[in-house]
Formats: C-alpha cells, structure tokens, sequence
C-alpha cells in the first residue's frame, strides 16, 4: 500500500511515523521553502537539507515522482517540493492524506485516490475527502469521522503545561525572520528570540524553545514563529508530540478501514 502525504510539518511527520512502522509506504510534498515550527521533528527540512531523521526514521529530498517511487526501495520517507500536488496523478497512491493544516482544502480532491483524508477543519466527507481527523485538542483528537467534518478552527492553541496562546510566538512584522535562538534553549520571559526587520520577538513566558522559524523565512505580521514549551523538557524538543501520534492513529484507521470497505465493495461485486 502506497500512501501520499501533502504536508510535512510536524503534524504531517507524527501521521507519516505511524503509517511508515505500520508497513506502509509514505511519499510527502511540502512547499520549496517550508514553514513548519517545530523543524526538529518535521520531514519538511528534508527538502531544504536533502535529508533529515526523525526519531529512527529517515526522509531524503526527491526531485521527481519517478525519484520518489525509486527511494521507497532504501526504506526512506521521500519529499518532493510539490505544493499543488501534481505528483498525485503520477504516483497513483491508494491513499491520500491532506495535512497541510490551512484550516481549509488547497485543492485535495475526493477523486485523487481511492481512500482520501482529511486532516483538521476545511474538508467535508463526500464532498473532498472519505474520511476526516480531528486535529483539536480535547475528548476527539484523533477521532475518525466517516460522516461530516472536523471541529471548527478556534483560533486558539491548546493547552500545554497550563498555557494556550501564551506559549506561541508570533512574527511582530512583514519581512525576514531573523531567529537569535535555537530549538530546544531554555528561554525566560522577555528575552528577544528573533527579529523581523530588526523588530524584536519577545519571548511570552519562561521554558524549553520547542519550536522556531528558520533563517531568512519570510514572515508576515501575525504569523506564528515560535513555540515554548513551559514543562521544560528538552527531549520534547526533538520527539513527536502526542498530538502529532495520536492524529496519526487516526489517519491509519482511516486508511485501513477505508481499503478494507473497497475491497469488501469489490468482493461483493464479483
């Protein structure tokens, strides 16, 4: 079973982790300039580095699709610059999965696979996708609905170690972001952690910088460019989150079961 993951942030890295140790093979697009956070444990920085790990597994760049189907031979995560998803019709996965998390559909279409997925708000089933996970924290994090969508985008982050938005860092301005810290440095409140056309990003409270923008990202006003962790454990840093798993449980059932109710529909129709 070949699965296809647009997205390779965090998110999209915990559901590629799940499917990758379940046995399935996993081809992720992500855009040529990647704006995931927390890049530590992103398969994205695959495409700006040429190869990255997270935990024990390995991502690799791959410049075609041709490329990408080749490097699932060495047991690699392959990870094309592809953000319209033009690689689909080439690659002809059985599966799906959107985890782009925009908070709504970039053009995933109901009929780019057999089994389609959607990750987080913007997406209906039967309309773009066969399945939805839910990606807000709570009782339904990774639920998976076969019927209608995710919970509606809240704009507010959730709760780690008794703080929301608190704990994320946003860019003071249009330009280039400028990070004067690294991933996983012990942070207090009121520090400067990055600049954006020499305007300061402070730090908002105390604890573990989980998460930062990397060098020359251009960045608008308002944009999330950080995360702190406050429970100060630095090994978080640098191992998928309990979200970014527990999404992926989701999207896994959503895939098996989904392939098991095409082949019973095939089954049946011999």
């Amino acid at each position: 079973m070949l699965v296809l993951i647009r997205g390779a942030g965090d998110i999209a890295s915990g559901i590629a982790l799940r499917l990758h140790r379940a046995g399935i093979a996993v081809i992720m697009t992500d855009i040529e300039k990647p704006t995931a956070i927390r890049r530590t444990v992103a398969f994205s920085t695959a495409i700006v580095q040429g190869e990255t790990r997270v935990e024990e597994i390995t991502a690799r760049r791959a410049e075609t699709a041709q490329e990408a189907l080749e490097m699932l031979g060495e047991g690699v995560i392959p990870v094309l610059s592809d953000p319209e998803g033009c690689c689909i019709s080439q690659i002809k996965p059985d599966a799906v999965v959107d985890a782009i998390l925009a908070k709504r559909n970039l053009g995933t279409r109901i009929t780019d696979a057999p089994a389609v997925i959607g990750v987080g708000p913007g997406f209906t089933v039967g309309e773009d996708c066969h399945a939805v996970v839910e990606t807000m924290r709570g009782h339904t994090l990774g639920r998976t609905y076969y019927e209608g969508s995710a919970l509606p985008n809240t704009g507010i982050p959730g709760l780690i170690g008794g703080f929301s938005g608190e704990r994320v860092l946003r860019a003071p301005a249009d330009g280039v972001f400028h990070p004067l810290m690294e991933i996983g440095q012990q942070v207090q409140e009121g520090e400067v952690a990055a600049t954006v056309n020499g305007i300061p990003m402070i730090c908002t409270l105390a604890g573990v910088l989980r998460g930062i923008l990397a060098e020359g990202t251009l960045v608008h006003a308002g944009m999330k460019a950080g995360d702190i962790d406050p429970r100060c454990k630095v090994e978080h840093c640098y191992t998928v989150s309990d979200k970014a798993l527990s999404v992926g449980g989701g999207v896994l059932e959503g895939v098996l079961c989904l392939t098991a109710r095409r082949k019973e529909r095939e089954d049946g129709g011999k």
